[in-house]
């Protein structure tokens, strides 16, 4: 694969990352007029919520085994394309049924997107021999903060679900299309990936790499979803913790979210060069460490710029962690990256899951400054595996570990 193969592989993972970001970001700041459309109650609403995460993990699942048989990058060039024609039918449909089709297609689908975006991107990292995983993210980001705004004004022009969704859809499925074709899987010049197997191979439960182990993976689930219990704490109870246990006013309590978002794109967007200076180890140790202080902040502060301050260093401390847990996924079974990447992606979803009622129902029989210390503890416990994230507990089948060799992620 030549220099400029790399880029343009780079470039277009890097949209479709960004495209992920804007379609996520319109369907779930939308909820409520979703809610309104289809005239769903609050009672119902959960179900809906949580359908989609846990079919998310069944189409990540599933895209391991397609992989086995296909490159991860056909999945991505045709699972994009059904996540925004997803969107656009949540928008335009009109009875119960329509909308649980939809989001069931959605869920399915973001599950096989998010799973071969990662895996592509993996295989790039080992490619250039250098940390770019952060980057992708940081597009990620981009592109939610992008598709928050769109919905920001779909809402205040009070426009329906499908004129927010159609304009964007319009523009974005042709690009993601059209950027599909430099898709890449990071092959080295004689055809095979960095690591020497063939783009691909090695995607199953065993190849070239040796047996992808469920227990020497089990670290890097766990940080998973630690990072995404933290993630969904601030998602969905960052605005009402504000306006009701800090005294804010209602404008006021939506401000920490976008705090979040934003503070988490500056954080990606130098993610990478932290990493190449000090190693993934150290990037990941002090992001937890400032992820839980922000938790620490949020739980004792006395008023509401203190807490959002608290969501800051949370956008900061966070950012980091999850991009640097797929990649070391990728390191650890270097023969197996794809798989493992899949696997781990289903812990994405699960903390997501339980995040949100986890905080709701301690908040509920205790405090909900207490329940802020849950994900803080579980986000510290980051510390206790961090070593996973370094590149001496690479190995190959069998448990044997590989020599050390220079950090690249």
């Amino acid at each position: 694969m030549t220099d400029a193969g790399l880029r343009h592989g780079r470039a277009s993972l890097g949209l479709s990352f960004g495209v992920q970001g804007v379609a996520f970001a319109l369907l779930v700041t939308r909820i409520p007029a979703i809610q309104d459309q289809y005239g769903i109650s609050d009672g119902l609403l959960p179900v809906f919520l949580a359908a989609v995460p846990i079919l998310a993990g069944a189409g990540s699942v599933a895209t391991e085994k397609v992989v086995a048989r296909v490159r991860p990058s056909v999945v991505l060039r045709w699972a994009q394309p059904l996540v925004l024609l997803a969107l656009l039918g949540v928008g335009a449909g009109r009875e119960m049924w329509h909308v649980a089709v939809a989001l069931g297609m959605f869920g399915l689908a973001v599950g096989a997107l998010d799973a071969s975006m990662n895996m592509l991107g993996v295989s790039l990292q080992r490619a250039y021999g250098r940390s770019i995983m952060t980057g992708f993210h940081a597009a990620y980001s981009l592109g939610g903060i992008a598709g928050a705004s769109l919905a920001w004004a779909g809402a205040r022009w009070e426009l329906s679900l499908l004129a927010s969704y159609l304009p964007v859809v319009a523009v974005l499925l042709p690009a993601a299309l059209i950027g599909s074709r430099w898709y890449t899987e990071g092959k080295g010049a004689e055809g095979k990936r960095p690591d020497g197997t063939e783009a691909g191979a090695g995607t199953g439960s065993e190849s070239a790499g040796g047996a992808l182990s469920f227990k020497l993976l089990l670290p890097l689930c766990l940080i998973m979803t630690f990072a995404y219990i933290g993630d969904s704490t601030v998602s969905n109870w960052s605005a009402k913790y504000l306006q009701d246990v800090l005294g804010s006013s209602e404008q006021l309590a939506t401000v920490p979210y976008n705090l979040y978002m934003v503070t988490t794109l500056l954080g990606r967007a130098v993610g990478d060069l932290g990493v190449r200076r000090f190693g993934a180890v150290a990037v990941v140790r002090g992001g937890s460490l400032l992820a839980a202080g922000g938790f620490a902040v949020v739980a004792v502060a006395p008023g509401a710029w203190v807490g959002m301050l608290g969501f800051t260093m949370l956008g900061f401390g966070l950012c980091v962690i999850v991009p640097q847990t797929f990649a070391a996924a990728g390191r650890m079974f270097p023969g197996n990256s794809d798989a493992a990447v899949a696997r781990l992606n289903i812990f994405n979803y699960a903390g997501f899951l339980v995040g949100s009622p986890l905080v709701g129902a301690l908040g509920d029989a205790w405090t909900y400054r207490g329940a802020m210390l849950v994900p803080m503890v579980l986000v510290l416990a980051t510390l206790v595996y961090a070593r996973a994230f370094g590149p001496e507990t690479a190995r190959y089948g069998g448990g044997h570990e590989r020599p050390r060799t220079a950090d690249v992620g």
